[in-house]
């Protein structure tokens, strides 16, 4: 029998195209490469490129890379998260490859790794370039040592930049350099963001010498190069708010997950889905709109939308397809493939389908030059997707796109409770991050807070909940000081968006345990990007005793330091604090209101009016904040008793007496469990009392030394079970080490 012979594009040889290259470079990207060329002089370099999507970055860094690394033999080890993006990656060196940039090499060679492509196991030493998916290449490492022995020198692209701040990024990085050659890094992203000081320690840590060259959408548009946005808002009238939970809220709000039942109720509103594609047909729209990619909320919604679209479009020769990631057998009795997207893909290139609907696999890098419109059918709270989805209608004449692009939103009613990102916030903020003070997005910060305010409030108008200590405190110290920001990536690999609110009760406490958590995670040897569960428990339990106690008003949450262990797991950096401008914080401080309320003696009517006119004021904070108009109300009742002298603290007579017992005879937990602020105290005496000149905490045993208090415990010298006594004499600091020595012996 014959030997049979397989055809692997996944691996093989390009030969370099004799002559000039049809696809020129615009004035942006020549800059870029420019700039590139300059730092590729120093030995070793970690940069970035930012260019908005359409701005063309790939091909850009394929053409520089095909000239000052593979045309000189020198490796090239590009990595991405999508598979998509791999193969965008390697048409990108084969499209690019003619003499005018490589005068050396007549041929190259190249593998791709992933799920979906070749393995590591094939990688062969003289393949020039590697492109590799993050996931496979993790778990192969040693895989890239033969590939990398002899090198002197490599260049390491990281596409979609934004998401490298992920621990995984750092140990191939890291293994990398262990081979003791030139390491020159390059990140690429269209998503606008600053490595400013206050992000140093996420993008930072990689990308140490900043941002090499950037260029904005408005520069590009006026150029040519990107299409001129033309936003349209569509109201849906589906109301979607009235009964919205607060775990619903939740789940939107930190995972950007809309849920299940919420979900599947919009994709089978048959009034929604027609009038989203009406919308396409009527007055001849879909002659305005042409290449039209939907945005679709599951797979679900994709194949309702492409049935409906395929009925609408047979009197006008439109015709419709879908590309999910996943296997979609259960609605259409067969399978699809990554290569029937593909051949969706290149049909809509072709025009040969005028609509494509996708569930979010397309809001990275792949190339649809004729894409003229978007249409948003599903809403998002992430600035990142949001511009990811707007950017693939964006190529402009020039680049071989349209002169216009329409961006069109289906809005539904959801009564203010979800802080979605808009498109047209997006397109005027580019460029501007997380950190821009326009009022959108300080409404979207307060509204934030609100999501995770909501629990106080129902209990403070829940009557069978006894809420008087915190309503008697004073209101302005209920309102949050600010918020920590992150994003972490769970065991169940879902991402978490999550903050943390800081009052003038948590503050410090929080700024010492962040400080602390380097040295805890090299304590306990944590390297791994999740904790396992017992270990977190640990954890959170040391920090729960070391820096919180449950008297404090307004209370930490639990939850709070378990999702910034597993953060800081992932980043190894502080997460961002966004402050709560005092200003903002006093238009939301009743007790200011109520004093008006009372210093003008208002009559009941005079009240009212001036409560709604409050909440009703579009710019006003305090709708935003609190969210319901009960909860406000009542809320603002109490500061109005208040201010009058008619509030009452709730008290009931106890009738169980207790045995009396010396304190001295309780456990440290059991005193900060019963008498928080005693226990406090007596805590603070032992670190005091374990305080060198120089502010270090000291271990009584091993004579360890540490600023961070969380690297010790509080340990009775005389042990109560003979006898001891837990009193500040009887009490010493001991480093972890110490104390699990200790409890061996006893």
């Amino acid at each position: 029998m014959n030997e049979i012979i397989a055809m692997n594009k996944n691996a093989g040889t390009v030969n370099v195209k004799p002559g000039k290259n049809p696809r020129q470079l615009y004035e942006h990207q020549v800059n870029a490469i420019t700039a590139l060329n300059k730092i590729d002089a120093q030995d070793s370099f970690s940069t970035l490129v930012v260019l908005p999507t359409g701005g063309g970055k790939t091909m850009t860094a394929a053409t520089w890379l095909l000239s000052s690394a593979v045309d000189k033999t020198k490796k090239v080890l590009w990595i991405a998260h999508r598979h998509l993006l791999l193969e965008q990656a390697a048409e990108a060196f084969f499209r690019n490859a003619y003499t005018e940039t490589m005068v050396n090499s007549t041929s190259f060679k190249y593998r791709i790794i992933s799920g979906q492509h070749d393995r590591p196991i094939h990688i062969k030493t003289d393949e020039n370039v590697l492109i590799v998916s993050k996931d496979s290449i993790i778990r192969n490492l040693n895989s890239l040592d033969q590939w990398l022995n002899n090198e002197k020198e490599l260049y390491l692209i990281i596409d979609e930049a934004h998401h490298a701040t992920a621990k995984s990024y750092r140990k191939i990085i890291d293994h990398v350099k262990s081979k003791n050659l030139k390491l020159k890094i390059l990140g690429l992203t269209a998503t606008p963001f600053r490595t400013s000081e206050q992000e140093k320690g996420l993008l930072g840590k990689i990308f140490t010498d900043d941002i090499l060259y950037k260029i904005d959408l408005d520069t590009l548009i006026k150029k040519g190069i990107l299409s001129t946005p033309i936003c349209e808002s569509c109201d849906t009238d589906v109301i979607l708010g009235d009964n919205l939970g607060l775990n619903a809220i939740k789940s939107i709000e930190q995972l950007d997950v809309i849920p299940e039942d919420i979900a599947e109720a919009i994709a089978d509103n048959k009034e929604r889905n027609r009038f989203i594609v009406k919308t396409f047909f009527e007055h001849d729209n879909y002659r305005k709109y042409g290449q039209t990619l939907v945005f679709a909320l599951n797979r679900t919604h994709a194949f309702t939308l492409k049935a409906l679209f395929e009925q609408y479009g047979k009197n006008y020769g439109i015709k419709a397809g879908v590309i999910v990631s996943g296997t979609s057998k259960e609605f259409i009795g067969v399978d699809i493939s990554n290569e029937e997207n593909q051949r969706q893909i290149e049909s809509f290139r072709q025009g040969e389908i005028q609509v494509l609907i996708t569930v979010n696999i397309l809001t990275e890098g792949v190339d649809l030059p004729k894409t003229q419109t978007v249409f948003l059918t599903r809403p998002t709270i992430s600035t990142v997707l949001m511009t990811q989805m707007i950017g693939r209608a964006l190529r402009g004449e020039k680049a071989g796109g349209t002169k216009d692009a329409y961006i069109v939103s289906f809005v539904d009613n959801w009564n203010s409770k979800i802080a979605w990102v808009n498109p047209e916030s997006v397109l005027s903020n580019e460029g501007n991050g997380f950190v821009s003070k326009d009022y959108e997005h300080k409404k979207r910060i307060v509204r934030l807070i609100s999501i995770d305010k909501i629990e106080e409030f129902t209990r403070i108008v829940n009557e069978t909940v006894d809420t008087t200590r915190l309503e008697s405190l004073d209101f302005i110290k209920r309102v949050p000081l600010g918020m920590y920001v992150f994003t972490f990536i769970d065991e169940n690999n879902i991402e978490h968006n999550h903050q943390i609110l800081v009052y003038d009760s948590t503050k410090d406490q929080y700024e010492e345990l962040i400080a602390a958590l380097p040295s805890l995670f090299k304590e306990y040897g944590i390297e791994d990007e999740v904790i396992e569960a017992k270990m977190l428990s640990e954890l959170t339990a040391l920090c729960e005793t070391t820096y919180f106690d449950e008297d404090m008003i307004p209370p930490y949450n639990k939850r709070d330091i378990e999702y910034l262990f597993k953060y800081f797991a992932q980043k190894e950096s502080a997460p961002l604090f966004i402050p709560f401008e005092e200003i903002d914080r006093k238009k939301v401080d009743l007790s200011i209101i109520a004093s008006e309320i009372v210093a003008k003696d208002m009559r009941r009517s005079e009240q009212n009016n001036y409560i709604n006119s409050l909440w009703e004021d579009e710019s006003n904070l305090v709708r935003v904040y609190f969210g319901n108009k009960y909860f406000f109300k009542r809320q603002l009742e109490i500061e109005i008793d208040k201010a009058l002298g008619e509030f009452e603290f709730a008290t009931e007579e106890e009738n169980v007496i207790g045995e009396e017992r010396d304190i001295t005879a309780l456990s440290l937990q059991e005193i900060c469990s019963q008498f928080p602020a005693y226990g406090n105290e007596l805590k603070a005496t032992v670190y005091q009392k374990a305080k060198t000149d120089s502010g270090q905490y000291k271990c009584s045993d091993c004579g360890k030394t540490s600023p961070h208090k969380a690297l010790f415990q509080v340990d009775h010298i005389v042990p109560m079970s003979k006898g001891g006594l837990t009193k500040s004499e009887n009490l010493q600091l001991l480093c972890r080490t110490c104390n699990l020595k200790k409890s061996d012996k006893s």
